[in-house]
This record gives structure tokens, C-alpha cells and sequence, in this order.
């Protein structure tokens, strides 16, 4: 297994309150970090997994699930914004 680590951008979050951060973390088995930035709240993972892909749908899938009326509206990582790049680079879009 691998450590993959990516952001969650959620929606559904006024204010991180102890009870949501309480039911995120059960939810999540406590791989998370939840902060809020300008009024958007996020969670940072570090999360073992066989692939990314993996590591980050079911992460999504146990955010989602907290009961809490949370839900993810985009996902960062940073290896996901260098293939990005890459591909930019490829593609020759980055005027380089």
C-alpha cells in the first residue's frame, strides 16, 4: 500500500463545530485534517491505498456518509496538478 495525499473541497459547512469534526473523523477512521479557509472548509488526507483512485473514492464515499449533510465538491492533489502540468507541457499550453 501506498500514502497518497490529496484535499477535499467540501460544501454543506458554516462552521467546523466539534460535532462535525467529531463525525468526520469516526467516519474517516481519522486520517483527516479538517480546516476552513475564507469561508471554505476542507478536509487534507493522508490515506493508504493500493492507487489514488482508490485512497480518495473512498474517502469520498465516507465524508459523504458522516450523516452530517456534508458533500465534496472537488478533489486536489498534487500529483494529480503535475500530471496536469505534464500534459500542459505535452500539449504546448503553458507558453514555455
Amino acid at each position: 500500500m501506498k500514502t497518497h495525499a490529496f484535499t477535499l473541497i467540501l460544501s454543506g459547512v458554516a462552521d467546523i463545530t466539534p460535532e462535525l469534526a467529531d463525525a468526520l473523523y469516526e467516519s474517516t477512521h481519522g486520517d483527516i485534517e479538517l480546516s476552513q479557509r475564507d469561508g471554505v472548509a476542507f478536509l487534507e488526507f493522508e490515506r493508504q491505498a493500493a492507487t489514488l483512485r482508490d485512497a480518495v473514492t473512498t474517502a469520498i464515499r465516507e465524508v459523504e456518509g458522516a450523516g452530517v449533510g456534508v458533500r465534496v465538491v472537488r478533489v486536489e492533489s498534487e500529483a494529480a496538478n503535475v500530471i496536469a502540468k505534464i500534459n500542459a507541457d505535452l500539449l504546448g499550453e503553458t507558453g514555455s
